[in-house]
């Protein structure tokens, strides 16, 4: 079973249904089949290498899925590129994965130029030499040769985020893809004629809502990079029932004046990830959206859910800090430095078995072979699971400051700072010290008056001297990448220029 079989198939069975919306425009599940087809046996005739690499460097949009989905049928590789980075690292990322076609928007082209692949431009109106629409026109009425390759073969190539270094090219098998379709559906309870609002780009953790929405019928409802304006809009009147958003969009849309001006009635999952949201604010968002809030955990290694809490199991108080049990298919457990599965309740590093994981990464087997170790994915994040089987993140492994001989967790401290009212969003990071080795610090994003001197006052009642950050940084915008992961080096980097040599005595 490939991946593409599941959209096949809900073809065949739902062919009126609508498959996707973006803005004014619509397309049927027979519409968008056909012409996957079409183009899918065009990218064939263009190149009949199987598992070869096919790049899309696009927006969201309805001609950017069925370029997606026509990859998939083609049995090619996926390479996604978000075109809100640099033009030079997309550049590097489509010769380090040696992609043969690249597809771009007009309003993209300019950030691959001078590459040596061949370009398609992805406007299925145009008829034009190099686009997407000639190439399906071309190939109407055909269809793709399937493909024959075992369910380890690689279905794509994503970047992690690179937070910790260079970016690495995971290898992302059938089996993963499979695996993450039957557990998102059963995870979320997704029915036909059901709504998932794609806010996060598609090259990104929304990639996989789409077969676990197109298998069961469902609808696409994408949105082209849009403020939080457009977004509470399109939960607010488009019967959304799924959607999934970083926390920090989350917080944004509880900012907004009409947040509270209706009611959300269809929406039964509103899922967070790609990041932890403070226990405060979850409250907020429930009493706010209703018991629909809900989150999962995984990494580019072992793509959305190999954790998933529900929105009834984040409704208990004492579970509102954890990401969920395993699912279905997928082992989790919390190892200790001497590799050894430690027992419920102590804390160590989270490690990740099962058909979800990657193989490894591409063309880095050194990379591969220190992440992945007698099975087991090292995910670099350490927590504890509790005796109910609820995993609790306390941070990533080189996030965790060691002050005055103290281990210090960001996630003990950001929770409890954003407890205050005037806090919007916050983070804790460590800086080098001279007297204590490394030093606790912050940044907020807040609203209101508030002084830090009385956000550490604030934080020491409640933490304690070794917790309570030296100093709060505000800002209007703390640091994040282009799918909006906090970036704590470069809060650290931030607070050293600041200082210049002064480190170690703020």
């Amino acid at each position: 079973m490939y991946p593409i079989r599941f959209f096949n198939r809900a073809a065949r069975r739902y062919p009126e249904h609508i498959a996707a919306e973006c803005a004014d425009q619509s397309v049927s599940y027979a519409q968008l089949h056909a012409k996957v087809q079409a183009m899918a046996a065009g990218l064939q005739a263009l190149d009949p290498k199987a598992g070869s690499r096919i790049a899309i460097c696009a927006h969201n949009s309805i001609d950017h899925l069925m370029c997606w989905l026509a990859v998939l049928a083609a049995g090619k590789v996926w390479v996604p590129l978000q075109p809100m980075n640099p033009a030079a690292e997309l550049r590097r990322m489509i010769a380090f994965t040696g992609a043969d076609i690249v597809i771009v928007q007009p309003q993209t082209r300019d950030l691959v130029a001078g590459v040596s692949s061949m370009v398609l431009v992805c406007d299925t109106e145009s008829r034009g030499e190099g686009t997407v629409g000639a190439l399906v026109a071309a190939n109407t009425g055909q269809r793709p040769q399937p493909p024959d390759l075992p369910l380890s073969a690689t279905q794509a190539i994503k970047f992690t985020g690179g937070t910790t270094g260079t970016p690495k090219g995971v290898m992302q098998p059938y089996r993963a893809w499979n695996t993450n379709i039957i557990t998102q559906i059963d995870a979320w309870s997704m029915a036909a004629g059901e709504r998932c609002l794609a806010v996060a780009p598609i090259t990104h953790g929304t990639s996989t809502y789409i077969l676990p929405t197109l298998a069961t019928g469902g609808t696409l409802v994408l949105l082209d990079r849009p403020r939080p304006e457009d977004t509470l809009a399109a939960l607010q009147t488009g019967r959304i029932v799924t959607t999934f958003v970083p926390p920090t969009v989350l917080y944004m849309l509880m900012e907004l004046s009409n947040v509270k001006d209706s009611s959300y009635p269809h929406l039964r999952n509103l899922i967070y990830g790609a990041g932890p949201m403070r226990q405060e604010a979850i409250l907020r968002a429930q009493e706010i959206f209703g018991p629909c809030i809900a989150s999962t955990y995984g990494q580019t290694e072992a793509p959305q859910i190999a954790t998933m809490i529900s929105a009834q199991d984040l409704l208990r108080l004492e579970k509102r800090a954890s990401v969920g049990r395993e699912t279905m298919l997928t082992q989790i457990e919390v190892m200790g430095g001497d590799g050894t599965i430690l027992p419920r309740g102590e804390t160590g590093e989270i490690v990740i078995r099962g058909d979800l994981l990657m193989t490894g990464y591409w063309d880095q087997p050194e990379k591969t072979a220190e992440t992945i170790v007698n099975g087991w994915l090292r995910t670099g994040d350490l927590g504890l699971i509790d005796e109910e089987g609820f995993l609790f993140i306390r941070g990533r492994a080189r996030e965790m400051i060691i002050t005055g001989g103290f281990s210090v967790y960001p996630g003990d401290v950001e929770p409890v700072l954003g407890e205050h009212p005037a806090v919007i969003d916050c983070a804790v990071y460590g800086v080098p010290d001279e007297k204590w080795g490394e030093a606790v610090h912050a940044a907020a994003e807040i609203r209101g008056n508030v002084r830090a001197d009385e956000l550490i006052a604030f934080l020491r009642a409640r933490l304690g001297p070794v917790k309570t950050p030296k100093s709060i940084v505000f800002y209007e915008r703390l640091p994040r990448n282009a799918i909006g992961k906090l970036q704590r080096g470069q809060l650290s980097r931030d607070h050293c220029a600041r200082h210049k040599h002064e480190v170690g005595s703020v």
